[in-house]
């Protein structure tokens, strides 16, 4: 059973303000959660991920079994996450970085992906993105945060993640 969608700011940005060599325990309890089957990430995600470099690294590639939720695979609903992933990519067309010049303050095709997968699998996202609604920037630009409320979907920093596992350094 998977209980949350890792997106790779989820683990890239706290590995730079948490260094392994400084939270030796701390990124042990997240590798054993990267380990247990419990986190999906899409292919796309896992590719971002695969570049880590450490044993946080290290461990994604050894669990890329248990992290990655392929289509066409038995054992959960992969024509949902299609469908969704198709209706979200339409809804939000014009906040998608691919769609509107290649900008990198928006959301890109990429993060659609782990928020298509969140939504088929009823569960929270994990990012350390910021919402750029809340700051009044909103216009053209929606971050993963955005797309997660409008969609319904918790997302969680990778302080609420650490809370919820209980987690600690």
């Amino acid at each position: 059973m998977k209980d949350y969608c890792l997106d790779t700011s989820g683990l890239s940005h706290p590995l730079q303000h948490q260094p392994e060599d400084l939270f030796p325990r701390l990124w042990a309890q997240v590798h054993e959660r990267i380990e247990s089957g419990r986190i999906a990430v899409t292919e796309e995600i896992y590719e971002e991920l695969a570049l880590l470099t450490g044993t946080t690294g290290a461990s994604i590639v050894r669990s890329k079994t248990n992290l990655v939720m392929r289509v066409g695979a038995p054992g959960w609903n992969y024509s949902l996450y299609l469908t969704e992933s198709a209706r979200i990519q339409t809804t939000y067309a014009r906040f998608i970085s691919e769609n509107v010049g290649g900008r990198r303050d928006t959301i890109g095709m990429n993060d659609i992906s782990i928020v298509a997968l969140a939504k088929s699998l009823g569960i929270p996202v994990v990012s350390m993105e910021v919402s750029v609604m809340a700051s009044g920037r909103s216009g053209t630009k929606r971050r993963i945060p955005d797309i997660c409320r409008s969609e319904g979907i918790d997302h969680l920093t990778f302080t609420d993640f650490m809370r919820r596992e209980g987690i600690t350094a």
